[in-house]
């Protein structure tokens, strides 16, 4: 999927890559660099959660957001406000 991806997003807490598609596919990936499987599985449930909260705004396609160390020290509001910001340059590229 990395290199397939038409659009790749980078965040300071996640980095966004999309393909085009007709169903929905979502990843969630967070290396060991993000710390133990504790702070792993934080991770990608944070992700999961922004991803869930604003599928609405998504188009159909192929998604895997990877999680980046930031992303754990970060307060929901300021990943909710990247993953917007994100969502809109995904929006806008179409």
């Amino acid at each position: 999927m990395y290199k397939h991806a038409t659009k790749v997003w980078h965040t300071s807490y996640f980095v966004l890559f999309y393909k085009k598609g007709e169903e929905y596919k979502v990843g969630f990936v967070a290396g060991k660099k993000i710390g133990n499987a504790v702070r792993r599985n934080r991770a990608k449930r944070l992700l999961r959660a922004h991803f869930i909260e604003n599928i609405d705004l998504l188009s159909p396609g192929s998604y895997v957001l990877v999680a980046k160390p930031a992303l754990i020290e970060g307060t929901y509001q300021e990943i909710r406000e990247t993953y917007l910001l994100a969502l809109k340059r995904c929006l806008a590229a179409k």
